[in-house]
């Protein structure tokens, strides 16, 4: 399995955005809108650059400050830890209460398919997996969580993780993605809820934040019925002591 890094180096003042612009801290909730005046003085009061790809940063806009190198690269085990750490700050204890939840619990991410963020110190600061499903008998994934450090979740790097998922999943031939979020935030990303009318997640979630993107065409014609996890079971020691 092939597995590549992708750095994404920024010389970037502070982000202005509008209050619904914050970057996913696990949930993500409200689209990220630039605004107009902000961006403006930023240009003629600050002179700022930014050399991280626009693609990267929807509805943000550099201001004032400095980030260093991001690197996104495949997940190690030496990351576990601190991802999950990562997700109990940003999300608290909910993450694991998710209707999600029950389609990743006791599953391995799908190959090649889980991602994290580091800064220039090699410091976890973002996440995010996608699982193997089946979605009315069609193979997809379901993507999430996806999480981003409170200290950097204005600075585009869970656009960032969120595109280079995409393309990871296209390039191993997956047929599609499926996640529960915010509209508003993923129509940025091509996901829109014009495949999941007949699709359901295992528990309790809101109908019109269940989305699909499809990497395939018509990947996910007909498909109808709750999601069922597909994916690798994860295999536990037998010389494991239960807590």
């Amino acid at each position: 399995m092939e597995f590549r890094n992708v750095k994404v180096s920024a010389n970037l003042c502070d982000w202005l955005i509008s209050p619904l612009a914050w970057e996913m801290g696990g949930d993500p909730e409200g689209g990220a809108v630039p605004v107009r005046a902000q961006i403006d003085r930023a240009f003629e009061n600050e002179g700022c650059r930014s050399t991280l790809p626009p693609s990267a940063l929807p509805g943000s806009f550099p201001a004032r400050g400095e980030i260093s190198q991001v690197e996104i690269g495949a997940e190690t085990a030496g990351d576990i830890t601190p991802r999950d750490a990562l997700l109990d700050r940003a999300m608290g204890s909910r993450w694991k209460a998710k209707s999600s939840e029950k389609l990743r619990r006791g599953r391995m991410p799908a190959a090649g398919l889980a991602f994290v963020a580091k800064d220039e110190d090699g410091a976890v600061i973002g996440t995010v997996r996608l699982w193997n499903v089946a979605a009315g008998g069609r193979p997809a994934l379901l993507l999430g969580p996806l999480a981003v450090d409170s200290d950097v979740k204005s600075a585009g790097i869970g656009s960032a993780l969120m595109r280079h998922a995409i393309t990871e999943a296209r390039r191993l031939g997956h047929g599609a993605i499926i996640l529960v979020g915010d509209p508003a935030y993923y129509i940025r990303f091509g996901f829109s809820a014009d495949k999941t009318d007949a699709l359901a997640m295992p528990g309790p979630y809101e109908r019109h934040r269940l989305l699909a993107l499809e990497l395939q065409p018509a990947a996910l014609d007909g498909a109808a019925g709750t999601l069922v996890a597909t994916g690798r079971k994860v295999v536990r020691s037998a010389n494991r002591i239960a807590a």
